[in-house]
């Protein structure tokens, strides 16, 4: 099972895949998504998603500044107000 994970800005979609596991830095502290993982709405800080795009691969970092993250029916879905190039 794969997790589909969509991170986007305000002008455009960064990425759209899916993956294994994504790990988000949230207002109150990183959390871990799974497919299959309840609904959830959290502001993020500025840090890095990491995305494991399989188990017990190396994640890629993305740095991000603010936004909000909702994990949903169809997946994780990362609002970022920024993200760096």
């Amino acid at each position: 099972m794969a997790l589909h994970f969509e991170l986007v800005t305000p002008s455009k979609l960064v990425r759209s895949e899916d993956v294994h596991m994504v790990i988000v830095p949230g207002a109150e502290g990183e959390f871990g998504v799974l497919e299959g993982h309840a609904p959830f709405m959290s502001t993020i800080r500025d840090g890095a998603v990491q995305v494991y795009k399989t188990e017990g691969g190396a994640p890629e970092s993305i740095e991000v500044r603010g936004g909000f993250a909702e994990v949903g029916d169809k997946g994780l879905t990362v609002l970022a107000e920024h993200v760096e190039d």
